[in-house]
């Protein structure tokens, strides 16, 4: 297996698991306690994930990928570590926003991966 199609797979699961915590958070907005218990754990956990996906976004650049996808990788994972802070030091005027930033950051990585134009 390709590192591109590794990459490719690590940042569709990324981006779906980022698409999570909007749901999470509204199930406990809606008075549930378990739509938190949800949201934390997979927040941090996308933070080791987007680590995952930044080691191999290094490889794939490594081994004559594109020098674009570790860039857009580390400043991913850069943004998911505020947003953590930002969670846990309940800073909701930064930390929703930059959800959503997050949201359309990881779809798009993901989407541009998986594209034929991210192949070097």
């Amino acid at each position: 297996m390709s590192w591109l199609r590794v990459l490719r797979v690590v940042a569709v699961v990324h981006a779906v698991a980022v698409c999570v915590q909007p749901i999470a958070i509204g199930i406990y907005l809606n008075g549930s306690t378990t739509g938190l218990k949800i949201h934390e754990p997979v927040g941090t956990g996308l933070a080791f994930v987007a680590l995952g996906q930044l080691i191999v976004a290094i490889v794939y650049w490594r081994r004559g990928g594109r020098l674009l996808a570790p860039g857009i990788a580390l400043l991913i994972m850069s943004l998911e570590v505020a947003q953590i802070v930002m969670g846990y030091t309940k800073q909701l005027a930064v930390h929703v926003p930059l959800g959503v930033a997050l949201i359309g950051s990881a779809v798009g990585f993901a989407a541009w991966i998986c594209r034929r134009t991210a192949s070097a």
